[in-house]
């Protein structure tokens, strides 16, 4: 047994496999509850509804470990990014037991589970594990299973967004994701974030190489619009996905993920280009401080 001090000050105890080494980091390491300190209260979220198998995988991996909670959406949410349902109500179900559904997006969820269902504020939130991958610079600004993780960060709490690739085959290995997702738990548990930064992970089909951290690419999308024509004969449009092109290095998700590695990227909430407040493009803006709608307003 091995136990890290938590960044409360207070203790969380782990288990290690033997011959691991605590010094370098190696070994299986996952929560063990003790009676001399509190569990740790994990929040999960999705954007796919409470009932999808990644996060109902990831809720029965963590609840021996950790005080675990669902609160997601009672449908699918995906594309959502951080979206707030304003204009209507929203209405929760106590499933069963520290699982609840929302009529709403994830940020909702999240927004819910913080202010009205959790005990107390989650030592971590995870977000996921989505079917199919949240890669690249569009993807994360989309995605519902991020802005369910960014909406965390936000309100102070450590938190990840999980997505996982198919196989080729439309099959998921759900098992290792929830399997790994574990171990990282513990690891943050532990160790903690940096503030102002959520974490974006993307894990490949095997055979898997290991970790890698990565830059945001991109996936560029041109989607199709389809046009029809509903019972009444009139006319409506859906869009669809098309076939994203990835762009980016040798060092960036897109590329890393093909190559069998799971990704982690750091994305942080201040989205301020500080090197563009520097460019003379948007100094030259500041000449309009001598243009007349505002000389004449002084």
């Amino acid at each position: 047994m091995f136990h890290f001090p938590y960044r409360d000050g207070t203790i969380r105890f782990y288990r290690r496999p033997l011959g691991a080494n605590p010094d370098h980091g190696n070994g299986d390491w996952s929560i063990m509850t003790s009676n001399l300190t509190m569990r740790p209260l994990i929040l999960l979220t999705n954007d796919d509804g409470f009932f999808a198998e990644g996060i109902q995988r990831l809720f029965h991996s963590l609840t021996p470990e950790a005080e675990t909670y669902i609160v997601a959406p009672d449908r699918e949410q995906s594309a959502t990014s951080m979206a707030l349902t304003l204009h209507s109500p929203l209405r929760v179900k106590h499933i069963e037991d520290r699982v609840f559904a929302v009529s709403g997006t994830p940020v909702d969820c999240v927004y819910m589970a913080v202010q009205k269902l959790l005990p107390r504020k989650p030592d971590l939130l995870l977000s996921g594990i989505n079917p199919g991958p949240n890669l690249g610079q569009q993807d994360i600004s989309y995605s519902g299973t991020m802005g369910g993780a960014r909406q965390g960060t936000f309100l102070g709490i450590p938190s990840v967004a999980l997505s996982l690739m198919h196989n080729g085959e439309g099959t998921f290995d759900f098992d290792f994701a929830s399997r790994f997702s574990s171990l990282l738990a513990g690891r943050i548990l532990a160790g903690g974030l940096p503030e102002g930064v959520t974490v974006n992970i993307n894990i490949p089909p095997p055979p898997i190489r290991g970790i890698r951290l990565a830059a945001l690419g991109e996936k560029r999308y041109n989607p199709e619009i389809l046009v029809k024509k509903d019972p009444r004969n009139r006319t409506y449009y859906w869009i669809g996905t098309g076939t994203p092109q990835a762009v980016g290095g040798e060092g960036t998700d897109v590329r890393l993920i093909k190559q069998g590695w799971i990704t982690v990227t750091p994305v942080h909430r201040n989205l301020t280009d500080g090197t563009a407040l520097e460019s003379p493009v948007f100094k030259n803006l500041l000449e309009m401080n001598n243009d007349e709608i505002f000389t004449k307003t002084v």
